[in-house]
């Protein structure tokens, strides 16, 4: 029997979470509908990359501390409920709150009043008080706590085991226990209030995304004036204290970063100016990219090859990528739009890194895969947004 589980525990969050409780010896539950995924999981390989989880799973299934299950029925009246179902945003960029209350009420005739409900994913600000009103209302006493999963994407391992865990509970009770629960895998713990802890999530992912628009704009600012912004940097940033965290430009994307910012701007009724910057400038890095090509190239004679379709580097996800958007973009200008990646394996379009070289008259850099660094692009140009190439004919 399970000491608690997981309701969407094969997905990017669930399954760095179902294995550092493994790891710390308790069973966990792994409820998820995506069946293809289990059946991976229980032959011991991962359906996206995690690093470092191919032997905390290998380990994980040898010692039998993972259930795997598809249907609320095989919950049980046991131990904590971790969800990772989060708030999505709908086509006006508005967040949805159906998802949530439609996995709570599935999951309801199957829990006990005693179980801990935790919500891991993010939520619009609100919702955890929300939910222990709403279970209120239904006669329910289950104890409600908000716990944010932080970690970056790929990395999740390795982060959870050591950085500080926001935990929050809507009773003293729910609160304590889920501390407790998450001493067992995680270095420090932060208490705060629910709407706090919802608060801290959603802020750390807008103020990341907005500090990815600042160097952007910086970039944009610099390229229209023929100035090099790598050599800007440079200069702004060695043994410069102050100017150490500023990142470098690229395509800001992905399921978290750009969704959370939206969810502030619905939250502030769309009063909240520096995230609609931030969207406008990130997304606008994209279009600004292929209008500069069109002044420059005779796109509708070239082949053009884009280099990484994950939304970031040295993963296999495509979620929200950007990659994606200039390539809509280039399909209406370009003779002909190639595409590839070393890691991505869901999409039929993309080619080998060789083909792709040898058929295209110009190359993007869209995600900085390491796999990149040493290509030979045949003496081609590869525009470089990143500044992460130091070798070929490279146009930043």
């Amino acid at each position: 029997m399970a000491d608690l589980t997981v309701v969407g525990g094969a997905g990017h969050v669930g399954i760095p979470l179902v294995l550092a409780f493994a790891e710390a010896g308790l069973t966990v539950n792994i409820n998820d509908l995506n069946q293809d995924t289990l059946a991976t999981l229980r032959a011991g390989k991962l359906p996206f990359i995690e690093y470092g989880a191919e032997p905390l799973l290998e380990k994980a299934l040898a010692d039998r501390k993972l259930v795997f299950s598809s249907s609320p029925e095989t919950i049980g009246r046991r131990g904590p409920v971790i969800i990772t179902i989060g708030t999505p945003v709908d086509e006006f960029l508005n967040p949805v709150h159906g998802d949530v209350q439609r996995c709570i009420d599935e999951l309801l005739p199957h829990v006990s009043d005693d179980q801990l409900l935790v919500l891991r994913s993010t939520v619009y600000p609100g919702t955890t008080d929300w939910l222990a009103d709403y279970l209120k209302r239904l006669g329910r006493k289950n104890r409600i706590a908000f716990c944010p999963e932080r970690v970056v994407q790929g990395y999740g391992i390795r982060e959870l085991g050591s950085m500080p865990q926001i935990v929050s509970g809507t009773s003293p009770e729910a609160e304590q226990e889920a501390a407790d629960l998450f001493r067992k895998i995680t270095p420090e713990i932060v208490i705060c209030k629910p709407q706090e802890a919802e608060f801290a999530k959603l802020f750390s992912n807008a103020y990341r995304y907005i500090e990815f628009a600042a160097t952007n704009q910086f970039y944009m600012l610099a390229k229209q004036a023929g100035a090099d912004y790598q050599a800007i940097m440079k200069a702004m940033k060695t043994n410069y204290p102050r100017l150490k965290s500023l990142p470098g430009p690229g395509f800001s994307a992905g399921p978290c970063l750009f969704k959370d910012t939206m969810q502030l701007a619905a939250y502030a009724r769309n009063q909240f100016g520096l995230g609609h910057a931030a969207m406008q400038v990130n997304e606008g890095l994209v279009l600004q990219l292929v209008d500069d090509m069109r002044r420059n190239y005779d796109l509708a004679n070239m082949t053009v090859g884009l280099l990484g379709m994950a939304f970031k580097a040295e993963i296999d996800d495509t979620r929200a990528s950007l990659s994606y958007k200039v390539k809509r973009a280039l399909k209406v200008c370009a003779r002909e739009v190639l595409s590839t990646d070393p890691f991505v394996t869901t999409d039929p379009s993309l080619l080998p890194l060789e083909q792709v070289i040898e058929r295209s008259d110009i190359m993007i850099l869209c995600t900085p895969h390491s796999a990149y660094a040493s290509a030979d692009f045949k003496d081609k140009p590869v525009i470089d947004v990143w500044g992460f190439l130091k070798h070929g004919n490279v146009v930043h």
